[in-house]
């Protein structure tokens, strides 16, 4: 037996202040990866009835605020591309088969937004909707295309993927830059994809507008962007995110920007109302060979244009995919910031090359005839199930 003054340290060291102590939450709950980001998901039939219930749900279950900047208490990844959550239901909607919520979550404050979509999550809803029965698995089998209307941009998105026995089939010879490995390649069609948030492809109604006597070009396709090139800001455009987190005053600089043209674009009212998620702001430049996030070189022939972006105050790994939506869009429109960064004319080639810290995105945007009305913008992902089961929180 041990001496008392053990047995006394012992019992004192495991007891607790708690009179009754406090069983964790749970919810069901997916976990899947959509091209270069990961996110939680789950049925809105789940979760409370009340939007404004949900919050406290998507701080405990992602592991937010975390001064840190790291979520180790949820299942979030410390930085934006990790920190989401996609709420999923049958749409009631002729041109649609699912509705879905794109939620962004901050990582070391509280904040939950709901102002714009994520274009690699979007790449996993249609699999999840097979997967978890929202869409008869049986009406899917083969190359399956689900009709998703997303309810933060008002828009419609045709998700093709591959279908077998009843599952979204992960295995497959595709790749993406920043995933590594192989998968199944889904395809993304934007339908009519310009005014998401604004109503205009062109928000302030000017190819370019100036801000803290940078010029810059307002879009919004998918989510609203800004671009502004690197030069005019005196930067290599080539930078990867670690040198751009720690340049003086860029990323401070960049957020005056973008405050100024979200309230030029119409989004929000006043500097103090701008949402953290929306718009993106990009640097541009003219491809030269560099290096990537994986020490690979990128070589300046294999891309159309080089862009980083900026999300939610911190420097992309890759490019969200709505903001290569907009580069392929403002491509195609003369006289924009992004068209005098091309290496060359598109003419009539829907795809844009886009390099990113990562390696780079294909993107096609097609418009009408006319040229007035861009139809439909296309982009390729993977994604894949993760794991499914309840999630906790306290």
């Amino acid at each position: 037996m041990l001496p008392a003054y053990i047995r006394s340290t012992s019992r004192r060291a495991f007891s607790t202040t708690c009179s009754v102590a406090k069983r964790q939450n749970s919810i069901p709950a997916a976990y899947y990866r959509g091209g270069t980001s990961r996110a939680l998901i789950f049925h809105e039939k789940d979760l409370p009835a009340k939007r404004e219930d949900w919050k406290p749900i998507f701080l405990g279950t992602i592991g937010s605020p975390d001064l840190n900047g790291r979520q180790l208490d949820g299942m979030g990844g410390g930085v934006s591309s990790l920190s989401k959550i996609c709420v999923v239901a049958p749409s009631d909607r002729p041109d649609a088969q699912v509705d879905f919520t794109f939620v962004q979550v901050g990582v070391k404050n509280s904040g939950i937004d709901y102002a714009g979509n994520c274009g690699n999550m979007t790449s996993a809803i249609g699999p999840f909707a097979v997967d978890s029965g929202i869409v008869d698995p049986a009406e899917t089998e083969g190359l399956t295309t689900v009709q998703l209307y997303n309810t933060n941009t008002d828009k419609v998105i045709h998700v093709t993927f591959p279908v077998s026995d009843g599952e979204a089939v992960a295995d497959g010879d595709f790749s993406i830059d920043g995933v590594s490995g192989s998968a199944a390649k889904i395809q993304l069609d934007f339908i009519d994809p310009a005014g998401s948030k604004t109503g205009k492809l062109l928000p302030t109604g000017n190819t370019v507008d100036i801000f803290d006597g940078i010029r810059s070009t307002c879009i919004d396709v998918g989510n609203p962007c800004i671009f502004i090139k690197a030069e005019d800001l005196g930067v290599d455009g080539t930078m990867l995110p670690d040198d751009t987190q720690v340049h003086p005053g860029l990323l401070e600089r960049l957020e005056s920007i973008r405050r100024q043209a979200t309230v030029a674009m119409g989004i929000s009212k006043t500097l103090e109302e701008v949402p953290p998620s929306i718009p993106k702001i990009c640097f541009v430049s003219q491809p030269k060979s560099h290096k990537l996030i994986s020490g690979e070189e990128l070589h300046e022939s294999s891309v159309d244009v080089v862009v980083r972006a900026i999300s939610t105050g911190q420097p992309h790994r890759a490019l969200p995919i709505t903001s290569g939506l907009s580069v392929s869009a403002a491509a195609k429109l003369p006289g924009s910031v992004l068209s005098e960064c091309l290496t060359g004319d598109l003419g009539d080639r829907e795809e844009l090359r886009i390099g990113h810290p990562s390696g780079k995105l294909v993107v096609g945007a097609k418009y009408s005839d006319d040229g007035k009305k861009l139809e439909r913008a296309t982009v390729f992902r993977t994604a894949r199930r993760l794991m499914e089961g309840k999630v906790f929180w306290k």
